[in-house]
């Protein structure tokens, strides 16, 4: 009988130094001239940027003052009192953490309570829990996506909806991005291809990258038509657009006819976790389902009482959303008349497009020294010659605030030749 030969036995055989290294990428990438290399020498890196006090619009970066115009703290109460006060209770009742997950030891009266205001705060049957957002997506399509169904995923859709497509069984179909035609073509294929075949249509409801509102009508008329299931992702929408803030379904008036909606908490509700809601039965499957919620610890009661005190607080204060909405529309005009690119924005998420790769992260650095910070945002999130800066607006931005940063941005376009002097290029 032969003796199986082993992956150790084949590099032993080879010359020193040709067995290929699982760490060889990694190595080019810290490589002299590379883009990390160079950015990180030209301090032009603007990523895991250490911010060493965080006021909500202020925030200190490196000693200095900035006006935070890259955060997703839409209602602007990560640092309101009642909210922190909310949190430093949960820890005094529960102490710091679960020890566990909710399928075990780690379900507190707090997930509970959540779960319940969530649900009837969308209009739901139900609401299950996750840890973060990203767990949310990711568990609810492995979940429900199981061999021989069909995803069928917008190409703009988050990380997280992309993993959540690879770990299910499921086979995935990409449309276009926010171009229906293109998903009524792949519905009809693959209901000629595959009739018994599951379908799950998966969209973000605001797209992160450029603030625009997913066309949640034709979405529904699509999903009701060729029988398949509609899902959601409404991480920047819930608190931010819809009555209420209730999210994009909402925005439409079509909440009942979104068989899942998820969100999370990292945003709007000043804290960490996600959640989904739909019909009661489904919810419970993906309860006892979803690897994500099943074997991960559950939200610490800190951040579950955070984000029940932020739900009370934008039920109780709906001029917060208003503002929002009037520094949104502000900032759109304001960018625009100076000559900006800020494509189709319709929320508080404005993106400004600036040019390649290197220009955009000077343009970045230069807003840095004005006082301003935003997030740069390049390929491959955004195509080659679009790299751009992600703006995005809190309901505490003041007025005074908003003019600082667009005059910053007339400064610093006006330095790299992206707008004129007169507003246009």
């Amino acid at each position: 009988m032969e003796t199986p030969i082993s992956r150790k036995d084949v590099s032993a055989g080879l010359e020193p130094g040709t067995a290929p290294s699982i760490f060889e990428k990694c190595h080019e990438f810290m490589a002299p001239g590379s883009d990390y290399a160079v950015t990180k020498e030209q301090d032009l890196y603007p990523y895991f940027r250490p911010i060493s006090r965080n006021d909500g619009t202020r925030a200190i970066i490196h000693g200095k003052e900035v006006i935070m115009a890259g955060s997703n703290n839409y209602l602007g109460l990560t640092s309101d009192p009642r909210v922190q006060e909310a949190a430093r209770d949960a820890i005094t009742k529960y102490g710091t953490g679960c020890t566990g997950s909710r399928f075990l030891n780690g379900t507190l009266d707090l997930h509970i309570e959540l779960e319940s205001r969530l649900a009837e705060f969308m209009g739901a049957e139900s609401c299950v829990l996750f840890s973060t957002g990203y767990m949310t997506n990711q568990g609810v399509i492995q979940s429900l996506a199981s061999k021989g169904d069909i995803i069928f995923s917008d190409k703009d859709n988050h990380a997280c909806i992309v993993a959540g497509t690879q770990v299910a069984l499921a086979e995935t179909r990409r449309f276009r991005h926010n171009d229906l035609k293109h998903l009524r073509l792949l519905l009809q294929r693959a209901t000629e291809e595959q009739p018994l075949a599951g379908k799950l249509i998966v969209s973000d409801g605001v797209f992160s990258m450029s603030g625009v509102i997913a066309k949640v009508p034709e979405l529904v008329q699509l999903a009701e038509e060729f029988g398949a299931a509609l899902m959601l992702d409404d991480a920047h929408a819930v608190g931010v657009v819809g009555p209420g803030g209730r999210g994009s379904a909402a925005y439409h008036n079509l909440g009942d006819r979104v068989d899942l909606t998820t969100g999370t908490f990292s945003k709007s509700f000043a804290s960490l976790g996600g959640f989904c809601v739909g019909d009661r039965e489904v919810i419970e499957y993906i309860r006892h389902n979803s690897s994500t919620h099943i074997f991960s610890a559950s939200m610490p009661p800190a951040n579950v009482a955070t984000v029940l005190k932020c739900l009370d607080i934008l039920e109780q204060e709906p001029e917060r959303l208003d503002r929002l909405w009037a520094i949104s529309d502000y900032m759109r005009a304001g960018f625009k008349q100076l000559g900006f690119n800020v494509w189709t924005s319709q929320t508080p998420i404005i993106p400004v497009v600036i040019s390649d790769f290197m220009t955009s992260l000077r343009f970045w650095r230069d807003l840095l020294d004005e006082g301003v910070f935003v997030n740069a945002v390049v390929p491959p999130a955004v195509p080659r010659g679009q790299s751009l800066m992600r703006t995005s607006y809190m309901a505490t931005h003041t007025d005074n605030d908003l003019d600082f940063i667009l005059e910053a941005f007339r400064r610093v376009g006006i330095k790299h030749g992206i707008i004129g002097k007169n507003g246009h290029v």
